[in-house]
């Protein structure tokens, strides 16, 4: 069965009146500031949008070097080879100069111990017949010089000969020219001896003596005169042995020379013989030295791709990771190709490093707690394949400097700082979609 309790008017306000939370919850017919509050609310919101407000671009990037060689870098090999034994544990810190791996050789053409000393003994024996090819080159002209010598005095015996030839010819021609005039003479008195016969003048025994007499000087010119040719075939001869002797020789002294030119080319050859060997006892020497691979420079080995011993490793393999103990840090950030035209060498940027506490106010960098500032140092003109520009930005040493365990790699927000525009405005540039306002950096000129 159900029970129903009907309340009157008047008792209900006695019971209202018995208790104190309706006098708190119902405040009907009260006044409040919720009027007062809207309205200083709005005064202030009002004050807010005339406020200075720092314009910015806001881009992701990583902590990296400025320099190209503070980087980490790999360490390659040179040559091939097998692992024999390390010298260093991922995490160790080296100098410059600290060997890291030591190599063995793995190709037949080096396995001799003893490849220097037998190339280098190489050497020597054909340093040794470039020497004797050297000598033979001078006693070859020192023998041309002998047969110069031989040929001249020759030649001078001859043509003294000659000298003589031509006097003996000239002798032997006024001889003949002298016994033709007495034959001559020898003819006229033979003519004239027969006249007289004739006209008995004299006898027949005179006229007889003075024929025989013409015919013994006809004798004697006939003999001058055979004398006289062969005098001049003598001095004929006497050309001839010359050209003879000048042939014999030039003959001999082109043998001489080509036997010179032989011999230099065979010095030659081995000088040539002598450069292969010494660049390759150079080449063996170097490769020994390639056996032990070193740190470039000082710093961390990071990590090493090759672990074992006995492992092989080719031509240009990396080995290991070394990453250099003083580096002078920079920040690599991305920009929109849309924010790039914003972007000036020189501009200031706000930095937020991951791993560090930091309450940032993009808009009163002033404010901001936890941040670092950088400046922009160069600006990549190609796009990279992400379609963005990069920035690097390095440390601005007129703020507080960067975390000395900031470590390469770490992830970093870069923020732009732009133009100092009122509040109101920005609110009113980013319901618009227009971009940020172009400015330059002011840089102080120096007289």
């Amino acid at each position: 069965m159900k029970y129903k309790y009907i309340v009157s008017d008047r008792e209900l306000t006695l019971h209202r009146g018995s208790f104190s939370s309706f006098s708190r919850v119902y405040k009907i017919k009260k006044e409040t500031g919720l009027i007062r509050w809207t309205l200083a609310m709005m005064f202030v919101i009002a004050i807010c949008l005339f406020l200075p407000w720092t314009q910015n671009i806001r881009s992701k990037g990583k902590v990296t070097t400025l320099r190209q060689e503070d980087r980490a870098q790999e360490i390659n090999t040179v040559i091939a080879g097998r692992i024999a034994k390390w010298y260093v544990m991922e995490g160790q810190q080296v100098a410059a100069g600290d060997t890291l791996v030591r190599l063995e050789e793995v190709k037949v053409d080096y396995f001799d111990p003893n490849l220097l000393d037998r190339t280098l003994d190489q050497i020597q024996a054909k340093s040794e017949a470039a020497s004797q090819y050297k000598e033979k080159s001078l006693a070859i002209g020192t023998q041309l010089k002998a047969m110069e010598a031989a040929l001249n005095a020759k030649l001078q015996v001859i043509e003294n000969k000659l000298r003589q030839q031509r006097l003996k010819i000239i002798n032997d021609s006024t001889e003949y020219n002298a016994l033709s005039n007495e034959l001559k003479a020898y003819l006229r008195q033979n003519e004239a001896a027969k006249i007289l016969l004739d006209s008995g003048a004299i006898s027949r025994v005179e006229y007889e003596k003075r024929w025989v007499n013409y015919q013994l000087s006809q004798g004697k010119v006939t003999m001058a005169y055979n004398k006289w040719q062969q005098s001049i075939q003598e001095a004929g001869n006497l050309k001839l042995e010359r050209n003879l002797a000048l042939q014999d020789y030039a003959d001999k002294m082109a043998k001489a020379r080509g036997d010179r030119s032989a011999t230099l080319s065979e010095m030659a050859g081995a000088r040539g013989d002598i450069a292969k060997l010494q660049n390759l006892y150079a080449n063996y020497d170097t490769r020994r030295k390639f056996y032990f691979i070193t740190a470039p420079q000082a710093g961390q080995v990071s990590r090493a791709m090759k672990a074992g011993i006995g492992e092989w490793v080719k031509e240009g393999d990396f080995i290991a990771e070394i990453v250099p103990g003083r580096q002078g840090k920079a920040v690599e950030i991305y920009v929109d190709p849309v924010d790039l035209p914003l972007v000036q060498i020189g501009q200031k940027v706000m930095l937020v490093f991951d791993g560090y506490p930091v309450i940032v106010f993009s808009g009163w960098p002033s404010t901001s707690y936890g941040t670092f500032r950088g400046t922009v140092s160069f600006i990549e003109q190609a796009v990279d394949a992400n379609g963005k520009f990069r920035v690097m930005v390095k440390e601005d040493t007129s703020y507080r400097s960067w975390p000395p365990t900031l470590n390469i790699g770490t992830a970093a927000q870069g923020i732009s700082l732009l133009k100092e525009v009122p509040v109101y405005y920005e609110l009113w540039r980013n319901i618009n979609g227009f971009p940020p306002d172009f400015y330059s950096v002011s840089t102080p000129t120096k007289k």
